[in-house]
């Protein structure tokens, strides 16, 4: 793709570090308009706002709404030119076919998909137990990986028929330290483990993804080819993906319609 023009949004707020990794990334080559959050909205799923309000950012636009907001108030009102929607980077990886309806950053890429323009989530996983990854990879030199895959990846992946085939690509990587080698990319699909615990205390219920301990445990049974074995072993992980629902004829389903009075 020849100097494409890239909305840039994420779940974390436009002022986070994963996000201005990815700007100066993705400016080096591109054409990058910043619509993303004012502040944190992790873990908001594609909730949608009625009305929000845009501030003026120094890289682009600020918007008190959800990150899936932002790419519609981008496609529609702010810059729809644009050739591709990426967001991110995440703080905190976005792994398993049971997150994706979860993670902001995913959803920002999944709007885009019904606009038909091509988007990546692109998501950092962060080791540590619970709590410490919120207060890691706080330097943009921890998102190399990040930012040279999504390069390579907006470079490349229209100009090679990607999105012919998948309407988003869900991108996971490792942390980068000094002195480590880029990750190499995988090509994987989303782990289908589910390990949500609900644990009662009183008038009060925790609930607690097992699948993080599991993954620092080094215990989990996801099998090569998947995103959280990519990432675990410390490869990049890419999902291509399509965002609609399928639907598919139900013999079982046309038999009880039949029979309803």
């Amino acid at each position: 793709m020849d100097e494409p023009h890239v909305l840039l949004t994420n779940d974390d707020g436009i002022d986070s570090v994963g996000f201005r990794a990815l700007y100066d990334a993705l400016s080096a080559f591109t054409e990058v308009t910043a619509v993303a959050p004012k502040g944190d909205q992790s873990a908001v799923g594609r909730a949608m706002s009625r009305e929000v309000d845009v501030e003026e950012h120094d890289l682009g636009y600020a918007i008190h709404g959800t990150p899936a907001d932002c790419t519609v108030v981008g496609l529609e009102a702010l810059c729809p030119d644009v050739d591709m929607v990426i967001a991110g980077c995440n703080r905190g990886a976005n792994l398993g076919a049971y997150v994706l309806g979860r993670s902001g950053t995913v959803s920002a890429a999944v709007e885009a998909a019904f606009f038909d323009v091509p988007a990546i989530a692109v998501s950092l996983y962060v080791p540590g137990a619970d709590g410490e990854w919120q207060h890691a990879a706080d330097e943009t030199h921890h998102y190399r990986n990040a930012a040279e895959a999504t390069r390579y990846l907006v470079d490349h992946a229209v100009g090679a028929g990607v999105f012919e085939q998948a309407d988003y690509l869900n991108v996971n990587v490792p942390i980068h330290e000094p002195g480590d080698d880029l990750a190499p990319i995988e090509i994987t699909e989303p782990s289908t483990l589910y390990d949500m615990r609900a644990e009662r205390d009183g008038d009060r219920i925790g609930l607690t993804d097992n699948v993080w301990a599991r993954m620092r445990e080094g215990t989990l049974p996801d099998p090569q080819g998947t995103d959280r074995r990519a990432i675990v072993e410390g490869r990049v992980s890419v999902s291509p993906l399509t965002a609609p629902h399928t639907s598919e004829h139900h013999e079982a389903l046309d038999a009880l319609a039949e029979t309803y009075h």
